[in-house]
């Protein structure tokens, strides 16, 4: 077993953790973050504009989490994508095509048969740590 302490992760640019886990927490030299929807964590309400909107906030959201850890996109390693409809799918692909550029983590996307509050996408995400 490692000695390693597990670090948590919390930031008030993305939505507070609705339950006993953390935003994010890291171990290993590894970030792992909790699944984020399209909370805008400004009202505490979902995204309005549709799927698309959500699936930015999300993004957002992640990419805050990943900030308050130092370390960002070009470092995750695997993301789950939850959706709520798989014909979102296309959409989720161009807006995530942009988020990642040319760096293609591994992935995984399974249609959820809910999500919190309503949501029509969650992302959780694995990434490097600096020096990790």
């Amino acid at each position: 077993m490692s000695n390693e302490k597990i670090q948590r992760y919390h930031t008030d640019a993305a939505p507070a953790a609705i339950g006993p886990y953390s935003q994010a927490v890291s171990v290993a030299g590894m970030l792992y973050t909790s699944g984020q929807t399209g909370i805008d964590p400004a009202t505490g309400a979902l995204a309005s504009g549709g799927f698309e909107a959500q699936a930015e906030q999300v993004f957002s959201n992640l990419r805050h989490v990943l900030e308050s850890a130092g370390t960002g996109f070009s470092e995750v390693v695997k993301a789950t994508v939850y959706l709520a409809d798989m014909a979102d799918f296309p959409a989720l692909n161009k807006i995530y095509a942009r988020v990642f550029g040319d760096h293609r983590p591994a992935r995984s996307t399974v249609q959820a048969a809910a999500l919190p509050m309503q949501g029509r996408v969650e992302i959780d995400l694995i990434a490097r740590l600096p020096g990790g």
